[in-house]
């Protein structure tokens, strides 16, 4: 008896904690998981230093992947029903926007994922695409625990219904360095970034950014990355340019 009472008080707190972990988990699904560990699994970052039984390292970044192919399938059989006049073009530009990465850190966001993640790393160093990296995991480990049919369902039911209005995805731009790039292109334009290293006082490394187009620069921005930078001159580029792009669209 006294040997059975130890397992049971040594069992119950990892045995609560899955209690709890499977309640918060089967809210969020709307129905019930049948095997916790792929979970587990999707929110278990790299730092955590997890290995399975095979010796092989647990983190999220499989199931991202394997997340990443089940929403860009689902998103595009939606979109090929729902908008049956569009072309190949039209299809795969609105998929893009309902997959970016901006879109789907809304996602993991709203869903309150990040409260999840088992890492050693301070919540606080995390990046932005966290919240849509693990929310591409959360959907590869549905599809693993549920198979397809249930993944296709809560992808129907928690995103295309709650978050896909394909008349407000139309008129919204997910690159703007995309879409002068394009306009200059087309309109036989050069354009060129000139990328430096402006650090200031901060004592943060931040980068500068000039946008020339036929030579002249007609934006400027500054941000932690280059990539931050160019899109954020690419924005200001834009609105100062609205009405000439506008109209060779």
């Amino acid at each position: 008896m006294r040997r059975i009472l130890k397992k049971i008080l040594k069992k119950s707190p990892s045995s609560n904690q899955d209690g709890v972990f499977f309640e918060k988990i089967s809210q969020i699904l709307g129905f019930k998981p049948n095997t916790l560990k792929y979970y587990e699994k999707a929110f278990t970052h790299r730092s955590a230093n997890k290995l399975d039984e095979k010796g092989n390292p647990i983190s999220y970044e499989r199931l991202e992947f394997l997340g990443d192919a089940m929403l860009g399938s689902v998103i595009a059989a939606h979109l090929y029903n729902k908008v049956p006049t569009g072309d190949e073009g039209y299809l795969t530009k609105m998929r893009s926007k309902i997959v970016s990465r901006e879109h789907l850190n809304e996602l993991g966001r709203d869903f309150k994922l990040v409260q999840f993640v088992e890492s050693k790393v301070n919540p606080s160093h995390f990046g932005d695409n966290i919240h849509g990296n693990i929310f591409e995991a959360f959907i590869g480990a549905i599809y693993l625990d549920k198979g397809f049919e249930y993944c296709e369902k809560f992808i129907h039911e928690k995103i295309i219904k709650q978050y896909v209005n394909i008349e407000r995805l139309e008129g919204k731009v997910i690159s703007y360095k995309s879409l002068i790039i394009e306009w200059c292109q087309k309109e036989k334009k050069s354009f060129r970034f000139d990328v430096f290293e402006d650090n200031g006082k901060e004592g943060i490394k931040y980068f500068g950014v000039k946008l020339f187009i036929d030579e002249e620069v007609v934006s400027k921005a500054r941000a932690t990355s280059k990539k931050k930078a160019e899109e954020t001159a690419s924005k200001r580029a834009f609105f100062a340019l609205q009405d000439l792009i506008e109209k060779k669209q």
